[in-house]
């Protein structure tokens, strides 16, 4: 199975090319960027298909981060992998962003509460924390800092993502025990195609996964009522 992951969830501006039984990537491009992933995001998608024989062609299975995440930077991603879907016939599925902060801590040799944190700024983070076992201490939500370690308890923490430091600092000042992982501007585009490739397609639909609603609402008061 040959998979193109893609990334616009966050920071970044990311793609690859997986194969199933090889541990190196075929190819493999990220561009940090807090914007511009709609105009970035499909010349890099050919260069990284274009470093590979066969391209498109040969592809099995398109991987996309589905959030959460920037609301504009998800539906870049999403919209170029269902086109690329639809365009070669093949599967498209989608990637938690959360899930694929966790995938490498788990996949290691420490141990503690894994702990994926990404920001969502006002205060909030998006966090989701597995214990031994694939035990779930804190489902995928949005929610305070203070109340994320007074979930997790007293560690010790492993933590990835882009709000990491800043919850190890408010573990710390709680004297609770934190290592932090990766701090990257966005997830390991690796692992959200290794994770593209156990999904199934049935149940990882390519739609955005929004925790909380849009900053910016209608104006209710200001709508001109409809005749």
């Amino acid at each position: 199975m040959r998979i193109l992951a893609i990334d616009t969830a966050l920071g970044a501006c990311s793609a690859c090319l997986f194969e199933s039984g090889r541990s190196e990537l075929l190819a493999r491009e990220t561009i940090p960027m807090e914007r511009g992933h709609a105009e970035a995001l499909l010349p890099l998608i050919d260069r990284v298909t274009s470093q590979v024989d066969g391209g498109f062609g040969a592809l099995s299975r398109v991987a996309v981060t589905v959030g959460p995440g920037s609301y504009t930077g998800l539906r870049v991603g999403i919209a170029a992998a269902r086109a690329i879907g639809l365009t070669t016939g093949i599967p498209v599925v989608g990637v938690a962003t959360l899930s694929a902060f966790l995938a490498p801590l788990m996949a290691g040799e420490r141990r503690g509460l894994f702990t994926a944190a990404i920001d969502a700024k006002h205060g909030q983070i998006y966090v989701q924390a597995i214990g031994a076992g694939g035990r779930v201490i804190i489902p995928p939500g949005l929610m305070g800092y203070r109340e994320v370690i007074r979930l997790l308890g007293s560690g010790p923490l492993l933590v990835a993502g882009t709000a990491a430091e800043a919850l190890a600092i408010e573990a710390r000042a709680q004297g609770v025990e934190v290592a932090v992982c990766d701090q990257a501007p966005g997830p390991d585009i690796a692992w959200v195609a290794r994770l593209g490739a156990m999904a199934d397609p049935a149940q990882a639909l390519p739609k955005p996964l929004y925790l909380r609603e849009p900053d910016a609402k209608p104006q209710d008061g200001a709508r001109i009522a409809r005749r």
